[in-house]
């Protein structure tokens, strides 16, 4: 059996059509986290699906960056769902309304993306390849997304969505505000950091493991 007939393969390629989808549709820029994270997803599993084809396995290379990515657009996921759309149902919006392909686009984005990564991460392999030590790594990339985001407002006021987010947005509650903020998102995030890598180890403990052969009676 060929990696071109596993279930695998066309799962990843299912997320890069998802991924590509969400972006290519969207009227949003790379300045929102949303887009840099789903561009992430979109890299990683394009080079997942041809690294599968090249050495014909069903592995997934490089599961530190692989995790790197489920974290990130788990982030995405939640942070939508949850602080942005207050826990509001996406899909009326998909059949009925103005901006409908927006709100395609931002399905595909928030929704559908990270919960296929999300089986990706929990069901296919490689298992158990993530460790704790890689979470400072990871959380390295969102919590600069913040900082960056800050210094960027305060050197160039003049640029375009100066705050993408508004638990970024100094300007009604000051900086002490938005650093308490910053610090929650932190604590959280290190939670699902923590949640993704005991999901890792989840999936490995709920894959069968074959029964060994029963040996002969001795004679």
């Amino acid at each position: 059996m060929t990696v071109r007939t596993r279930p695998a393969l066309w799962w990843r390629c299912a997320i890069v059509l998802s991924a590509f989808l969400g972006i290519f549709t969207s009227n949003s820029s790379l300045v929102y986290f949303t887009l840099q994270s789903n561009v992430i997803v979109l890299g990683y599993f394009l080079g997942a699906a041809y690294w599968m084809l090249k050495r014909n396995t069903v592995d997934a290379p490089a599961p530190r960056l692989r995790g790197a990515a489920v974290l990130y657009i788990t982030i995405t996921g939640i942070v939508a769902h949850v602080l942005l759309n207050h826990g509001a149902n996406p899909l009326p919006g998909l059949v009925s309304g103005p901006d409908r392909l927006q709100h395609w686009s931002s399905f595909f984005l928030h929704y559908t993306t990270p919960l296929m990564v999300l089986a990706d991460w929990l069901v296919l392999s490689p298992r158990n390849a993530s460790r704790w030590r890689d979470l400072p790594l990871w959380l390295s990339f969102p919590l600069g997304y913040a900082f960056l985001t800050e210094g960027r407002a305060m050197l160039f006021p003049d640029f375009p969505v100066r705050y993408p987010y508004f638990f970024l947005d100094p300007t009604e509650h000051g900086y002490g505000w938005v650093g308490l903020q910053m610090l929650q998102l932190t604590v959280e995030f290190v939670v699902l950091g923590a949640l993704v890598i005991g999901l890792d180890r989840l999936g490995t403990k709920l894959r069968r493991t074959p029964s060994p052969a029963p040996t002969p009676d001795a004679a």
